[in-house]
C-alpha cells in the first residue's frame, strides 16, 4: 500500500497521537470515513478515537502496517484447530497471544474501527480458546461465575440437548 507521503494522526482515548501512512489507516472504515478527502493541506489530520485506548491503538496500528504487507489467510469457519498457529500465518498466531483482557480490548477496538481482518482474528481467538471445552473449562478460562442453581442448570442442560448432539 502507497501512502504518497501522507499521514494522519490517530489521537487515543488518552490524547496520545500516532502518524500513520493515509492507505494504512484506510484499513480502519471508520478512520476511512473520517477522513478529509478535500484536505490538501500538507498538515496531517487528526482523528480522534476516544473509545480506544493507547496500548490497544499501538497494536492495531502493529496489526495494520503488518497487514499491509504480508495479509493474513483467511479464517477457516468452524475453526479447524484449537492452535491458532494451525489456523493462521505465525505472526499473527503470535500476535493474539495476549492477556485476555488486551485480547478483549483488541476485539472492542477493531469492532469500533471497523477492522474486520482483526475482528475476525481476535474472535478466532476466543473460539479457539472454547473449542472442544466443557462448559466447566469456558467458566474456569474465562472466570465466569455459574449462577445456576443445580434444578436450572439441569433444566438449560435438558432444553439444549440438541447443540451436545451435533
Amino acid at each position: 500500500m502507497a501512502d504518497d507521503g501522507k499521514t494522519v494522526h490517530l489521537v487515543s482515548q488518552e490524547g496520545e497521537s500516532f502518524d500513520v501512512g493515509l492507505s494504512t489507516a484506510k484499513m480502519s472504515e471508520l478512520v476511512k470515513t473520517m477522513i478529509d478527502e478535500d484536505n490538501d493541506d500538507e498538515e496531517s489530520q487528526e482523528i480522534p478515537l476516544p473509545n480506544v485506548k493507547s496500548q490497544i491503538l499501538a497494536l492495531v496500528i502493529e496489526f495494520i502496517k503488518h497487514y499491509a504487507t504480508e495479509p493474513m489467510t483467511d479464517i477457516a469457519k468452524p475453526l479447524t484447530s484449537a492452535n491458532m498457529s494451525e489456523v493462521v500465518q505465525e505472526w499473527y498466531a503470535t500476535f493474539v497471544n495476549v492477556q485476555q483482557e488486551t485480547l478483549f480490548e483488541l476485539i472492542l477496538a477493531a469492532n469500533y474501527m471497523d477492522i474486520k481482518p482483526l475482528l475476525d482474528l481476535t474472535c478466532a481467538t476466543v473460539a479457539s480458546m472454547i473449542k472442544g471445552k466443557t462448559p466447566e473449562e469456558i467458566r474456569k478460562t474465562f472466570n465466569i461465575v455459574n449462577d445456576f442453581t443445580p434444578e436450572e442448570e439441569a433444566q438449560v442442560r435438558e432444553e439444549n440437548k440438541w447443540c451436545e448432539e451435533a
